[in-house]
């Protein structure tokens, strides 16, 4: 999904899944009615290739127990057709088998079919083949697009239908989507548009799936950002984006979806952009390494809570507002004897006192109480009380040993050229997307009597170039490198050429680092290096290459002879590699063994000393790396205030991204084939297999004192927020905790990692807790006056903040 803005109301052509007998699913202006019963369903997107089979199961099931009803996937039309009338649902593309593992949750499915879908997927999920079906043009009113995409859709719903998974069958599928983001479409191409869409309305309709057709209203997308190498991480507090779905729960939203609930990993050449990094984690619920991003997940999971709690009353009225200030409001629920509130503070710096009912409460700038009986806080939007998790990336104690390398031969290109022409070609046109690489070569004849050879001067050569990338070869020596961006892929290479009298071979590699995903048209864009090309320097003037004899060769030699694969590493005579003092050389292939870590902590492969290319284990890609330098505003973060992206930065000054995910499905016990192709250099002897895992956790909660009591809060007498009354201490698996940082009950302050103690605070604090959690893998430690045997400040409400270490468990 693009993300072009940070919270909207989505525009959909979604088609609900209705059980033609028994009605069992139903909808009308205001939600979802299932079995007789209307619902607010929370969903969250898991997109099966980006994770694997095997963590499937703990994705669903953490999905559930964090408070979500359905799991929403798009289908990726590119990987289960890769050429015409040829499928593969094997493996990460098992999309029966991720259903029915979300069905065995007893969640839901939002299957996005599109088949467009965006999602920073490469050429946004359409097959390339599909560009070069004569006369196409793509998402408009156009014969061959339509029967393409009527074809794959047909494909879809009749596999899921043989498998009894449609609602109707008594499975999971309660909607489905066809077409995505189609609102610049729908402006730009007119008549034809509208066409179009109600074409795919028609089509999906006649699949036979009792699907009917409508444009759902009450649906919200509360997305986080996707990252691009160069760039920083984009992040968005859980406080904003808890103020954002709460902000559409109460004017009337009964369906919203979390783009991403789990990101996961762009394995392979998936991503798309171009330059999207090979993480896709999103700064999600839970991680690309499928573990819990503490404390998003818990505040989330608390308010999806606080949301059901308003069911009764939410669906028994039309919500009432009622202003409660100059920037405070309150929408109400109320009928059939419940009633449910929701107060809001639009104020970015303030915390306010407003009355509703005859009661007084405190709301913090940029926040939503909500109240599902109109009278006590449950949950607002702006405390956070859930555990805190500081994840590192920790040694395995796994070496990566017997390094070997392969110089990439470029000598023999014009010997097995793919084909040869007068002047510049379409880099897709001639590779298909079959690999990142092509290589552009054409020859020079220069004079002996050239002055430039007499002076020590050098030519200079220029290349102006719509690929990604591109590295200079002349004569076989590397010559220069340049790269574009994602905001502008056109760029131009000036670099200064060392060139012989007599014939000169130039030798250009250009590289794509993704097809693009979205735009208009997005089907004719050209990549590659059109030019022009050209030498300035000779005596003459400047030399214009452009509409010279070019041959063009597909892909490298070690992707020729499959190096990436076990069987195919002896085709070629590895030569072994000093690990110290070595000068970086271009274009070379590198392998290594290594065995499989103990444990069952995710892992990654930790590339901040390489430069760029791509990784495989076991003839498995792990993607493309780059570890540019990220460049933007990594200044402090506020969460108050409306969420646009460039506000909350993290990583400036650091590569982009460092680590690239191994899924431990793809390793065998010993001897681990890791190959890899680096672009331009690097040090191999610092890469590393290292292990996520949670450094410190922590915890925050108030004691439990009913509203009854008035107990004071900053001595204001104010309605006060009930709280669980303890907090739990998790470690990751095979870990206990081995210290206590910090402990206080009373009134401690700051954020995990740097709390401080307040005015208030019991001197047994820290001594309580260790005795409690030390050598546990998790612990529960209450907040109250008897658990801590004290009362260090007496009608003031207290709160408790811990911080534990978690370590390894001592064998």
């Amino acid at each position: 999904m693009a993300a072009a803005i940070a919270t909207s109301i989505a525009f959909f052509i979604i088609y609900l899944q209705l059980n033609l007998i028994q009605a069992a699913v139903t909808y009308d202006h205001r939600s979802l009615i299932i079995n007789g019963h209307r619902r607010i369903l929370i969903s969250g997107s898991i997109h099966y290739p980006r994770s694997t089979p095997e963590m499937w199961e703990d994705l669903v099931i953490k999905a559930k127990n964090g408070g979500l009803d359905v799991i929403d996937t798009y289908v990726f039309w590119n990987v289960h057709e890769p050429s015409p009338g040829n499928y593969d649902f094997s493996g990460r593309y098992d999309l029966v088998r991720f259903i029915k593992t979300v069905a065995s949750a007893g969640l839901y499915v939002n299957l996005r079919i599109g088949p467009y879908v965006c999602a920073e997927w490469n050429f946004g999920g359409f097959p390339v083949w599909l560009k070069y079906v004569p006369g196409i043009s793509f998402r408009t009113d156009n014969e061959p697009f339509k029967a393409a995409m009527q074809g794959f859709t047909q494909k879809i719903v009749e596999m899921m239908k043989a498998e009894n998974l449609y609602e109707s069958q008594g499975g999971p599928i309660i909607l489905s989507q066809i077409e995505n983001e189609y609102g610049a479409q729908r402006n730009a191409f007119g008549p034809a548009a509208e066409t179009y869409i109600h074409w795919a309305a028609k089509m999906a309709v006649g699949l036979n799936t009792g699907v009917r057709g409508r444009c759902a209203k009450k649906t919200m997308h509360p997305i986080l950002w996707f990252t691009e190498f160069g760039a920083p991480v984009e992040q968005r507090p859980v406080h904003d984006l808890a103020f954002a779905v709460a902000r559409f729960v109460q004017k009337g939203g009964s369906y919203f979806n979390y783009y991403m609930y789990h990101g996961g990993t762009n394995f392979g050449r998936t991503s798309g952009g171009p330059f999207i990094t090979t993480s896709y984690d999103y700064d999600a619920p839970i991680d690309e390494y499928g573990l819990i991003r503490e404390p998003k997940y818990g505040h989330l999971t608390e308010l999806h809570r606080a949301i059901k709690l308003c069911e009764p009353a939410f669906f028994s009225s039309d919500p009432i507002y009622i202003s409660l200030g100059q920037r405070q409001n309150a929408y109400v629920y109320e009928g059939n004897g419940n009633c449910a509130a929701f107060l809001s503070n639009f104020e970015t710096t303030s915390a306010i006192r407003v009355v509703f009912r005859n009661r007084h409460y405190k709301l913090p700038p940029w926040s939503i109480s909500i109240l599902p009986d109109c009278k006590n806080v449950v949950f607002n939007t702006a405390k956070v009380v859930t555990q805190t998790s500081r994840m590192r990336m920790m040694p395995t104690g796994s070496s990566i040993q017997s390094w070997e390398a392969y110089h990439e031969d470029i000598s023999t290109l014009a010997d097995e050229p793919s084909l040869s022409s007068f002047g510049l070609l379409d880099q897709i046109n001639i590779t298909r997307d079959t690999s990142d690489y092509l290589w552009y070569s054409t020859s020079i004849d220069v004079d002996p009597s050239e002055s430039f050879l007499r002076e020590g001067r050098k030519p200079t050569l220029v290349v102006l170039s719509k690929g990604h990338g591109l590295h200079v070869f002349v004569n076989g020596q590397h010559s220069g490198s340049a790269y574009g961006s994602r905001e502008d892929t056109r760029f131009t290479l000036h670099t200064p050429v060392d060139l012989r009298g007599g014939t000169n071979q130039i030798s250009l590699l250009s590289m794509a680092a993704g097809l693009p995903n979205v735009g208009m048209h997005f089907e004719a864009r050209d990549t590659g290096i059109l030019g022009p090309v050209s030498l300035d320097g000779l005596d003459h003037g400047t030399t214009d290459l452009s509409t010279a004899r070019w041959t063009y060769k597909v892909g490298l030699n070690g992707e020729m002879k499959n190096l990436i694969s076990p069987n195919g590493i002896s085709s070629v005579e590895w030569s072994g590699v000093s690990l110290v003092n070595r000068a970086q050389q271009p274009l070379k292939w590198y392998k290594a063994y290594f065995d499989a870590p103990e444990g069952n902590d995710p892992l990654a492969l930790d590339m901040k000393s390489m430069i760029r290319g791509q990784v495989w284990i076991n003839g498995q890609s792990i993607g493309r790396y780059w570890t540019a330098q990220a460049k933007g505003n990594c200044g402090s973060c506020k969460y108050p205030g409306a969420f646009k992206p460039g506000k909350c930065q993290a990583g400036c000054g650091a590569p982009t991204q460092r680590w690239y995910h191994v899924p431990r499905s793809w390793l065998k016990p010993t001897q681990n084939l890791l190959v890899l192709f680096e672009e331009v250099g690097g040090n191999i002897s610092r890469i590393s297999l290292v292990k996520r895992t949670p450094r410190h956790v922590c915890a925050s909660t108030f004691e439990h004192h009913p509203v009854t009591d008035n107990w004071q809060t900053e001595s204001t007498g104010e309605t006060t927020m009930l709280h669980d009354t303890k907090v739990r201490l998790q470690c990751g698996l095979g870990q206990s905790i081995s210290a206590i940082n910090f402990a206080s009950f009373g009134t401690p302050f700051g954020g995990c990692g740097d709390f401080r103690q307040g005015a208030c605070h019991a001197p047994n604090s820290r001594e309580i807790v260790e005795k409690t959690c030390v050598g546990q893998e998790s612990c529960e430690v209450t907040a109250s006056n008897n658990y801590f045997a004290t009362d260090p400040c007496p009608k003031v409400l207290k709160r408790l903040l811990v911080e534990a270490v978690c370590s390894v468990k001592p064998t």
